[in-house]
C-alpha cells in the first residue's frame, strides 16, 4: 500500500477529524487540570515588569509578521519560563518531525513539519515531543489553519511517543493565545487568551505550569 503524504501546514481540523477520527470535546480533565495549576501561580515582581514590556511591545505593533512575533515576543515569553532542563527536554524551534499514521480507512499518511516551537525530551537534538507550539499573526489571513496545523504536529508527537502520554499545545491567531490538549482520539481548545490585555499573566501562568506538567512527564 501506498503511503501519501500530508504537510502540516496543509493540515485542517475537517481532514484531521476524517482521517484520523480525532474528536473535539468541550472539556477533558487533562485541559481542566492545566487550567487549575495554572491559576495557582502568579508572576513575581521581575517577571510582571518584563511581561508589562513585552506586552507593550505587543501593542504598539500590531503589524509584526511571524518571524517579528516570535522574535519579540513569542522567544522572549518562552525564555522567561526557561524550558532547557539539560539532558531532560528542551524548546527546540523549526526542527523537522514526521510519523506515519494509519487512517480510519486503512491508509498510511506520513504527516510531516516543522513547528515553530515545541518541547521535547532530549537536549541537543529533539527526541519526543511533548507540546507544540504554532504561531500564527494575521486574524484575517485565510492561509493554512493554526488549529489544524498544531493538532497535526500533536498528532505526531503522539505516535512517536511509545508511553502513549497525552499532547500538549497551543497556537496563536493575532494576539490571542489557545491552549490545547490530546489524549487518545480526543481534543480539547481553551478559550483564547489576548495577551494585550490582564490575560497575559495567565499566559505565562499556563506556560510555568506546562514545564512543571513536562516535568513530571519525565519523571
Amino acid at each position: 500500500m501506498e503511503t501519501s503524504e500530508k504537510s502540516f501546514n496543509d493540515c485542517r481540523l475537517a481532514f484531521l477529524e476524517k482521517a484520523f477520527g480525532v474528536r473535539q470535546v468541550r472539556s477533558m480533565p487533562l485541559m481542566e487540570d492545566w487550567l487549575s495549576k495554572a491559576d495557582a501561580i502568579f508572576p513575581n515582581e521581575k517577571e510582571l515588569a518584563f511581561l508589562s514590556v513585552l506586552q507593550e511591545l505587543l501593542i504598539l505593533n500590531a503589524s509584526w509578521n511571524e518571524q517579528e512575533l516570535s522574535l519579540h515576543f513569542v522567544g522572549p515569553m518562552f525564555s522567561l519560563i526557561n524550558f532547557t532542563e539539560p539532558y531532560r527536554f528542551n524548546l527546540f524551534a523549526e526542527r523537522f518531525i514526521s510519523a506515519t499514521l494509519l487512517s480510519e480507512n486503512s491508509e498510511s499518511i506520513l504527516l510531516s513539519g516543522k513547528p515553530d516551537e515545541f518541547i521535547a525530551s532530549g537536549y541537543r537534538e529533539p527526541e519526543i515531543p511533548f507540546f507544540c507550539f504554532n504561531e500564527f499573526k494575521k486574524e484575517t489571513e485565510t492561509k493554512g489553519e493554526p488549529a489544524g496545523q498544531a493538532l497535526a504536529a500533536m498528532l505526531v508527537g503522539q505516535a512517536l511517543n511509545e508511553k502513549k502520554q497525552p499532547m500538549y499545545g497551543c497556537y496563536i491567531i493575532g494576539r490571542d493565545w489557545y491552549f490545547m490538549v490530546l489524549e487518545g482520539k480526543n481534543y480539547c481548545i481553551s478559550q483564547g487568551f489576548d495577551a494585550t490585555t490582564e490575560h497575559i499573566n495567565k499566559t505565562f501562568s499556563m506556560l510555568r505550569a506546562l514545564k512543571g506538567i513536562i516535568t513530571n512527564l519525565i519523571s
